[in-house]
């Protein structure tokens, strides 16, 4: 049996050198989302959430509508793919947060995005 509101999100980030300023504290970082549908019901990304911590322990916290100017509207099965970025005052840092979706049975639900590490090449093992 299907959870009828499952909402499965992958990560990936990567480490942008050539427009990274280490003697400035500047690291940039891109990471690539794909939300998967997996339940039973179609639903629409409503707006995100996201906490960025850098190694110092200083969060930013990122709230908006929707993802890259787009609320994409995800029929059972489908997926969604997009890349963004963020900028870091560290080399090391982590990602986190939650997409509020709303169902076609007009039920809002979280999906976890679960917590990922951004880190420069050869810097964690």
């Amino acid at each position: 049996m299907t959870e009828k509101n499952k909402i499965i999100v992958e990560s990936k980030p990567y480490f942008i050198a050539e427009q990274s300023v280490p003697e400035k504290g500047q690291y940039v970082f891109a990471y690539t989302i794909t939300i998967k549908n997996e339940g039973s019901v179609p639903a629409k990304l409503l707006n995100r959430h996201w906490l960025i911590t850098d190694s110092n322990g200083k969060i930013q916290e990122v709230r908006g509508d929707g993802v890259i100017g787009e609320q994409p509207y995800l029929k059972p099965g489908e997926m969604f793919r997009y890349t963004s970025g963020a900028i870091l005052e560290t080399p090391v840092g982590t990602m986190q947060g939650q997409y509020v979706m709303c169902s076609d049975e007009g039920d809002n639900f979280t999906a976890l995005i679960p917590k990922f590490t951004l880190s420069i090449p050869r810097t964690l093992h």
